[in-house]
């Protein structure tokens, strides 16, 4: 049933929020230019920022946030479920209007799209099973900024890339952990590419790959189910340089009202304390950025 709710969600389902009507419905443009309703793609498969319900409805903390910055710019918010990869050029083609799925804030998508002020942010873990020998290195630090690496964070890296030698690491395809496996790791381990998140963990599960790359909080979700009891996290976490600056909600070229309107909702949500709220209402801790 799951694998079926994807596939459906990947194939375009629209959930719609709001009063809007069902699918198809002429945009109309609100005060200042904005498109009402505003068409939001997301996956709906990158839990618990974006993911679908039992009823196949999209839920998670990028929906909320949506619906509340919708609500404050006084448009409804129509919800496109888009599969990750083609994601930016979709947008660019004016199948929708922004994105909001997860997306990190990276100089080589600012080249593609703009993005909002960055509205969360959290490092990158690596997984594998408790069993595996991996769990008891001593790597040396548990952060490495890839902004600046110092002597102890790239002694780290080395002693990572050393443990990873013929291992097969798996990663979900055209995002900043593909990026960072490509650029430290590629020449040591097997990289092997998802075209979702949830599938990379269920190859963990049955031991197709040993190791898994991804953001914390999506891990998180992982590991508190019942299926990721025998996995944890080892070696440091990774943040900055390629992985950027915090996830943002990417907007076409070209629409400076848009984007404008964007980010004073997104501003007036971390003032007021709804940022900080629904990301500790889904991640369980307040990965919002000031």
């Amino acid at each position: 049933m799951r694998k079926l709710m994807v596939a459906l969600a990947m194939a375009g389902l629209v959930a719609l929020t709001g009063c809007g009507k069902e699918g198809g419905e002429q945009a109309a443009t609100a005060p200042g230019g904005i498109p009402d309703p505003l068409r939001v793609a997301t996956e709906g498969a990158y839990p618990p920022y974006n993911m679908l319900d039992a009823s196949g409805n999209l839920v998670g903390f990028e929906v909320d946030m949506m619906k509340d910055v919708c609500r404050r710019m006084a448009v409804r918010c129509q919800f496109i479920a888009q599969a990750w990869d083609g994601m930016i050029p979709a947008l660019q083609a004016g199948r929708f209007d922004v994105i909001v799925a997860g997306m990190s804030i990276t100089g080589e998508r600012q080249q593609a799209v703009d993005f909002t002020k960055g509205y969360a942010t959290t490092p990158a873990y690596l997984v594998s099973a408790n069993a595996n020998p991996l769990q008891q290195v001593d790597y040396g630090v548990e952060r490495v900024d890839l902004t600046e690496i110092d002597q102890a964070e790239q002694a780290a890296i080395d002693t990572l890339r050393e443990h990873l030698k013929g291992k097969v690491l798996g990663v979900q395809t055209s995002t900043i952990h593909a990026n960072f496996a490509d650029t430290y790791l590629a020449d040591v381990a097997s990289i092997r590419r998802y075209d979702t998140q949830e599938n990379l963990a269920l190859d963990l599960q049955t031991g197709r790959v040993e190791v898994g790359l991804a953001d914390a909080i999506t891990w998180n979700a992982f590991l508190q189910r019942p299926e990721g009891k025998d996995f944890s996290y080892f070696g440091p976490g990774f943040d900055g340089g390629l992985f950027g600056r915090g996830q943002g909600i990417a907007v076409a070229k070209g629409r400076p009202d848009l984007l404008g309107a964007l980010d004073k909702a997104v501003a007036e949500m971390k003032a007021d304390g709804t940022m900080s709220n629904l990301s500790v209402q889904w991640f369980g801790f307040d990965s919002s950025m000031p």
